[in-house]
């Protein structure tokens, strides 16, 4: 758990509506998040003809305790590629905004190696994530690969950035609320709009405002983006503890909105 180390604004821009050092995803809690949703990414290589350019190719991927992992055929370009030179990177990316540039993306770096023998770990891995691949798994011309990664270029969107140590990437969790967020927030924007004025108004400098929706959810806590004179300005609170599950999410929001509805009389 970390603050959010993306930049904000500086010169005239207003001061938060919340406070800054409310328990926050760190980028590489964020970043683990991201790619445990997505199975597929851009492995680039270095060409090994001609003239050792950056080459792109669509792959499937899974992770094997962060570790990238894939099972490629060595009839494939980036396969011939890194069996002559092991740098490598991989992009994962999220799609679903309007604005592409809004999507978070991941990219990792580091030294591909040929997973030698029958890693269980590495196998069963992948094909837990691709079950199809099964049928060719064992095939003399496939055989699996995998990442090490060295480092991390986090981008979650617009102004939220950094680069993230391997350390912090291998030591960080997916949150576990990654697949139950957006029916939590579709849910909380749709039957209890009312509940996040009040807590605006109970937790945060937002107290003039009449409507703030839900933007995100995790284990620490939630986002909304209130409505006010000068426009939407976001506002993050937290949870007394972390929660893990959508049930252990509607008992921290019951709990917040009592306090709120005391608070504000």
């Amino acid at each position: 758990m970390a603050n959010d180390a993306h930049a904000r604004p500086s010169g005239d821009a207003p001061e938060p509506l919340y406070d800054e050092n409310v328990p926050t995803p760190s980028h590489a809690e964020r970043a683990r998040t991201l790619v445990s949703q997505i199975t597929t990414g851009t492995l680039c290589t270095l060409a090994a003809d001609p003239k050792g350019y950056p080459y792109g190719s669509f792959v499937t991927v899974a992770f094997d305790h962060g570790t990238p992992v894939f099972l490629v055929s060595t009839m494939a370009e980036h396969t011939r590629n890194l069996q002559q030179d092991a740098r490598a990177s991989l992009l994962v990316a999220e799609g679903g905004s309007d604005d592409p540039l809004a999507n978070g993306r991941v990219t990792l770096v580091g030294l591909c190696t040929q997973v030698e023998g029958d890693s269980s770990s590495t196998r069963s891995s992948f094909l837990a994530t691709h079950k199809n691949a099964a049928y060719y798994a064992d095939f003399k011309d496939f055989s699996f690969w995998r990442l090490d990664v060295e480092t991390i270029r986090y981008i979650g969107g617009y102004g939220r950035m950094s680069w993230v140590d391997a350390a912090d990437w291998y030591a960080a969790s997916p949150d576990p609320l990654a697949t139950a967020a957006s029916d939590v927030v579709t849910h909380m924007n749709e039957d209890h709009a009312e509940a996040m004025v009040l807590y605006c108004k109970a937790f945060s400098k937002a107290t003039e405002i009449t409507a703030a929706t839900m933007t995100g959810v995790d284990r620490y806590g939630f986002e909304m983006s209130a409505v006010t004179p000068e426009g939407p300005r976001p506002v993050r609170l937290a949870f007394a503890g972390e929660v893990s599950t959508s049930e252990e999410v509607r008992g921290a929001l019951i709990t917040m909105l009592q306090e709120a509805r005391s608070k504000l009389g």
